[in-house]
């Protein structure tokens, strides 16, 4: 039964209970912090034997870059990161801040300032970020406004690791440091002698206010900053307690940038600064939580996260944490590079979705919910583009934490009893970004791999409802409906089997084949519950890709209401039919019956012709649909990999499909080309956007020697094997190693394999087999063994069957 209580007003919160709370969040007669589990409940502590031999060995958290992928722009990405520090799947994030306000591209390598460490829920620039504020350290008169307090900062002072961060600012010699927790952090602030010595909090602009509480060492406040997706009644609840008594209190207004004496200001944009007399070396620190909740809860958050824990203790449990996750896949391998891309790229794949429920005073799951603006019961989890992260974050999740899997899959059902709807892209609410109907795939993947703990019943309910109708979608704040909820079209695509070109819905040939993949994972899931009617009618749709597909240009294209072609197509023009790609990335856009699609083609040879002609055609392209080159087309440009656009989600998978047409050598070739080239553990370190963990998952998965193409089927495609040797601590507890004899940068070959000592000749892997643990092993070469793999009754799943 849900908390229907809408939050109160901000005075009527704040006011006895953060009293009550005082010596609690001061950490008097409070304990340490307990090292905190994913949901923020105390975990086990590691016994005494782990923590001696984690503390021999170094860390493999640290051979983690959170600098990978920062140095992009908006014309041009290389991963479109920013050094989050933070646990994962963390309720918060902080991140050092370079750029201005408001700005998507918060950090940027190649800036020379910085001008604050903010709490960040950014889960892509184009997406924005919501509930921000910054704290920043200063000496010498007051300056609040960004550009003005800027100082100037080196990398080479400057320490990133997914559990901390910390920064020399000259300008003021001043050293800045945080650690993180789900919901809090911890700042370290060293400073020179001064008698100037300052703490900035600036609550940013979209509705903030900051209150100064000097006998208790405190400032508290909220933000409401976002960029969509919330509620009118959306808050975002902070506490920064200080371990020093203050020398003087302000609070100040962003907009004109004065600065006054009184303890409490609200407005569009607030600030508070606090003062103190410093002698060279001093540290003050700040203990920071915030809650979606309450005012109140934000305060538990701070006693259950920190509570009396130092500096240094909060930033070893985060490690742990980190490292604890890290060890559940060992990497064995003489290249250190490779080895500090695969961790950097892991320790992106493990920060989203984020947590949104927070730990009541009961010690249970509740959450604000930003679908409609009421607390609840149970997980949610948000901060998630599912059309990236289908595709292999979550095939990743189910199959090395489909505990975790469970519990967002249990969020979505929340989300669909609280908004009618599926999310599609979540940041926090329902976000216009984006198409398809994805939510059916990764939750179908789920189930059909095994995972189990949350209401698949209401799920398959709501993805029957977006295949059904697309009345009744969420609007915005202008009332304008959300296209990107549900099947835009979908009455179209119901009774033609495709989008039409001609009826004012962009991007339609890319929505008829992403509704088709949807379709295959709604059958397949029907199946499972028994639905043989509505099993056979999704399984019928999923074919509808064929719709599409054009004899005579040997590509998809878009297709009128009437049945005619599009005029003037040409399948070098990016977006119009389709989605941040063009015919040549999207017409292989059919991982349900890939075999189906070969047969399209005119049989083996045609197809692997086709798939070869990607990387041969050169980067031509025609951006008028744009009207400028967007910066995925410019990553498929500069890389000299001809059509192939790695950079973006749509043609990831293109590698692997040699695997169909008894070519699997060429999946071998072309997949460690891409590790090799396009991947790398510097700050141009990405092809393209990471977006949420889905290129970075490619790059996991891909070195462990497999991948995920076809969904709910429970296979992985093989590939080439990166390491000579993984340890993966599958779920329960078993072991699987995997093995590559004579590995090296020119031994990319699959020679053969055997799977638990037995001859493995199949190009893909069972999902089952893996996670009973045991040994696979790949022996490579310089040279391919084109037997290996290549009979056409080997080949992974596809509706079709071979002719």
């Amino acid at each position: 039964m849900s908390v229907t209580k809408l939050r109160g007003a901000m005075g009527l919160i704040m006011g006895a209970s953060l009293l009550a709370m005082t010596s609690v969040a001061s950490g008097q007669g409070s304990g340490p912090a307990q090292p905190t589990a994913r949901d923020g409940r105390a975990s086990q502590a590691a016994p005494a034997s782990d923590v001696r031999a984690s503390q021999a060995a170094p860390a493999l958290v640290d051979l983690a870059n959170p600098l990978m992928g920062t140095d992009s722009s908006y014309e041009l990405s290389y991963g479109n990161t920013y050094p989050a520090v933070a646990v994962p799947w963390g309720m918060n994030f902080w991140t050092p801040v370079t750029g201005k306000m408001g700005n998507g591209w918060g950090y940027t390598y190649d800036a020379h300032k910085l001008n604050g460490i903010k709490q960040t829920h950014q889960p892509s620039p184009w997406m924005g970020d919501y509930a921000a504020f910054a704290l920043f350290a200063e000496t010498g008169a007051v300056k609040v406004k960004e550009e003005e307090r800027a100082s100037w900062y080196s990398h080479k002072a400057e320490e990133s690791h997914p559990y901390s961060y910390k920064v020399y600012l000259a300008d003021y010699d001043v050293t800045a440091e945080v650690a993180p927790t789900s919901r809090a952090a911890q700042f370290r602030f060293t400073f020179s002698q001064s008698d100037e010595a300052h703490i900035l909090l600036d609550a940013y602009a979209g509705g903030s206010m900051v209150m100064i509480d000097a006998a208790n060492r405190r400032i508290t406040g909220y933000v409401r900053n976002n960029k969509g997706g919330v509620p009118d009644n959306f808050r975002n609840y902070f506490v920064a307690q200080f371990d020093h008594d203050f020398t003087a209190g302000q609070t100040w207004d962003g907009g004109s940038g004065k600065i006054g004496a009184t303890a409490q200001r609200e407005g569009d944009h607030v600030g508070a600064v606090i003062s103190f007399k410093t002698q060279k070396g001093e540290q003050i620190g700040v203990k920071v939580a915030s809650s979606f909740i309450s005012a109140e809860q934000a305060l538990r958050n701070l006693q259950s996260e920190v509570g009396s824990d130092s500096f240094d203790a909060t930033k070893e449990k985060a490690k742990q944490v980190w490292e604890k996750e890290f060890q559940r896949i060992r990497v064995e391998d003489g290249d250190i590079d490779n080895r500090r891309t695969f961790y950097s790229a892991l320790y992106r794949m493990l920060q989203f979705p984020r947590a949104f429920h927070e730990i009541d005073g009961q010690g249970k799951q509740v959450h604000y919910s930003p679908y409609d603006g009421k607390v609840h019961p149970g997980p949610l989890y948000t901060d998630n583009g599912f059309w990236d992260t289908w595709r292999a974050v979550f095939p990743f999740f189910a199959l090395m934490y489909p505990e975790l899997d469970g519990e967002i899959m249990q969020g979505l059902v929340n989300t669909y009893k609280q908004s009618g709807w599926l999310p599609e892209w979540a940041s926090p609410g329902h976000r216009n970004v984006m198409i398809g109907s994805n939510s059916a795939i990764l939750i179908a993947d789920a189930y059909a791999n095994g995972v189990r703990g949350f209401d698949v019943n209401t799920l398959y309910e709501a993805m029957v409802k977006n295949a059904t109708t697309s009345k009744g979608r969420p609007t915005d704040a202008k009332g304008k409906t959300l296209t990107a909820v549900g099947r835009e079209g979908v009455e179209y695509y119901n009774d033609l089997g495709y989008v039409p070109y001609d009826v004012g819905i962009n991007e339609n040939a890319a929505r008829t084949l992403e509704y088709a993949t949807a379709d295959f994972a709604l059958s397949r899931l029907a199946a499972q519950l028994g639905k043989t009617a509505d099993a056979k009618l999704y399984a019928a749709r999923a074919q509808n890709f064929r719709k599409l597909y054009d004899q005579q240009s040997g590509w998809m294209r878009g297709r009128n209401k009437d049945g005619s072609w599009s005029a003037n197509f040409s399948p070098y023009k990016w977006g119009d039919a389709f989605t941040e790609g063009n015919a040549l990335h999207y017409s292989w856009s059919v991982m349900q019956d890939v075999q189906g699609l070969i047969d399209l083609m005119g049989g083996d040879a045609k197809f692997v012709d086709r798939l070869d002609s990607i990387f041969t055609t050169p980067p031509i392209f025609d951006d008028s649909y744009y009207g400028q080159v967007i910066h995925e087309i410019r990553e498929m440009q500069i890389v000299d990999m001809g059509q192939y656009a790695h950079g973006n989600q749509p043609i990831q998978h293109m590698t692997y499909l040699y695997d169909w047409a008894g070519t699997p050598w060429k999946t071998q070739s072309h997949v460690r080309d891409v590790m090799r080239k396009l991947y790398a553990p510097t700050p141009d370190g990405y092809p393209g956007d990471e977006d949420n963990g889905q290129t970075s998952a490619w790059y996991v998965f891909s070195a462990l020697g497999f991948y995920p193409v076809t969904p709910t089927v429970g296979q992985y495609a093989i590939g080439s094997p990166l390491f000579r040797r993984v340890t993966l601590t599958m779920p329960g507890g078993k072991t699987l190693t995997v093995e590559a004899e004579n590995n090296s940068a020119t031994n990319v070959y699959i020679q053969s394999v055997t799977l638990n000592g037995q001859a493995w000749n199949k190009p893909w892997l069972p999902r089952e087999e893996l996670q009973k643990g045991g040994t696979l092993r790949f022996v490579m070469g310089a040279q391919p063994n084109k037997a290996w793999g290549a009979a056409k009754a080997d080949a992974p799943f596809s509706m079709s069957k071979p002719k």
